[in-house]
């Protein structure tokens, strides 16, 4: 399936690849990257499921053409190489090298009613680039980081920095020393529900709308407000509903989450993203893999829960193993095995130094992700891990489609008992992870709860099946 665009809102589309088709709006709506028609936890490309994985070496891959070693499209190659499909790119500009999105005049300052046209071409090949690899794109609109300390210093909204307002007309800091989280910055508080800033929201928009005339012609993005937000949901709300009212008026549909700041899933921040699924069509719980262990499974467990009904995707485009977040680079590919056994639709490693990103490690867990879930049916499958016993914590965890398959991941080596349903015989192979093999398959007696032990230490995964599954 080639993913599609439609050229701005006269719906003329056409599809990307080797020969170019004319496609209607209808077709792209069909087409689009959306929740599964069969089972809305998922979702479906091309109206054919599609497990969202990957990893990358940068938060916003669309202003880093030259990434290092070989370039963003080695990159990507990587990337889809490993089975990868799946990047969060958010419109930041706080890094070595990135481009701002508004024009700079020759004295140096910023016109917030002109655009960088370099940038905002950064952003549409980095769209194509995607599009021709087919890998699906998160991207955030707002990233609090770009607007408090050294990056405020040179974002063209700081007044100092631009000839359209000062300080003392637009009510903005000229300088912000504090964590974002502190919240500091009025940027974030324009929406008339809180201080009205009508001046300053009006570039905002025009900042959103130029976002959108761009992202909107292709059908392989999804869209969250912001990055680690603890602002007001006022601005969130806001900014949903100012997306999905520009998708109206183009005739495409989108999906729109928001990301929390807070590790807990269970704080009531969350409680406006799982409330609210006619703003919010998918969730995003990145922020649950700053948890570790079976705490981490348990609470992803109980979101799963909470957006039950109606049901939607639930993703992860953050997941922590590393410095100074996540329990570690080893915890944080555990992570990857409890995520999609779990139950979610798309996980996919941090950047450096905060997360696997897409070095040795991750490229060794998504190849081994993709082999088990070429056999395994994760759509089909439920987390079992009710099945087990004789378990320690944080030893296996287990996905099942009763009676037909079963997945059972050990962080590191271990025992424990499964309780198939069914009479059998079952077939059961074992995956290394780390070096990516399966062992020979067996045939097991069924009737009996059967004792699986991975053949050594490290990770393992388990592929059980009835052996009259075809």
């Amino acid at each position: 399936m080639r993913f599609q665009w439609i050229a701005g809102v006269t719906l003329a589309a056409a599809c990307l690849g080797p020969v170019a088709q004319p496609c209607g709006a209808r077709d792209f709506n069909e087409q689009r990257l959306q929740p599964w028609e069969e089972d809305p936890r998922y979702w479906q490309y091309g109206g054919e499921p599609v497990l969202l994985l990957g990893g990358s070496g940068q938060d916003n891959l669309f202003n880093h053409p030259g990434l290092p070693p070989d370039g963003l499209e080695a990159h990507l190659d990587l990337l889809v190489s490993v089975g990868g499909n799946y990047v969060r790119n958010t419109m930041s500009s706080r890094d070595e090298g990135n481009l701002w999105p508004h024009h700079r005049n020759e004295d140096g300052f910023y016109d917030l009613t002109r655009f960088d046209e370099e940038y905002w071409q950064r952003l549409r090949s980095f769209l194509a680039l995607t599009a021709e690899r087919e890998v699906f794109v998160q991207i955030e609109i707002f990233d609090r980081f770009d607007y408090a300390r050294e990056p405020w210093d040179a974002n063209p909204f700081n007044p100092r920095n631009n000839i359209n307002y000062s300080a003392e007309e637009i009510g903005l800091p000229e300088e912000i020393r504090t964590h974002p989280g502190q919240r500091e910055n009025p940027f974030f508080r324009t929406v008339p529900e809180l201080e009205d800033n009508a001046e300053l929201l009006s570039y905002q928009e025009a900042f959103a709308a130029k976002l959108l005339s761009i992202t909107l012609e292709y059908d392989h993005v999804l869209y969250c407000i912001s990055n680690e937000t603890s602002e007001s949901e006022h601005w969130s709300s806001h900014w949903a509903e100012f997306v999905r009212r520009h998708a109206r008026e183009a005739g495409v549909g989108v999906e729109v989450t928001e990301m929390w700041d807070s590790w807990d899933l269970a704080h009531p921040m969350h409680r406006h993203t799982f409330d609210n699924p006619e703003l919010y069509s998918f969730v995003d719980a990145s922020q649950n893999n700053h948890q570790v262990g079976q705490r981490h499974w348990d609470n992803l467990q109980a979101a799963r829960e909470l957006i039950a009904e109606p049901p939607r995707p639930l993703n992860n485009v953050k997941i922590y193993g590393g410095v100074p977040h996540g329990g570690g680079l080893l915890e944080g590919t555990h992570k990857l095995w409890r995520n999609v056994l779990g139950g979610v639709a798309a996980a996919r490693f941090h950047r450096p130094p905060a997360g696997p990103g897409l070095g040795e490690e991750a490229q060794a867990h998504l190849r081994a992700m993709r082999l088990l879930t070429t056999c395994f049916d994760t759509f089909a499958a439920e987390p079992a891990n009710h099945l087990l016993s004789e378990r320690t914590e944080n030893e296996a965890y287990c996905a099942a489609n009763p009676g037909r398959q079963y997945a059972v991941y050990f962080t590191d080596g271990g025992s424990v008992l499964l309780n198939p349903e069914g009479p059998g015989p079952f077939r059961v192979r074992w995956l290394e992870i780390e070096n990516g093999g399966w062992t020979d398959e067996e045939t097991v007696v069924g009737g009996q709860p059967l004792r699986l032990s991975p053949p050594g230490e490290g990770q393992w995964v388990v592929l059980v099946e009835h052996e009259g599954l075809n």
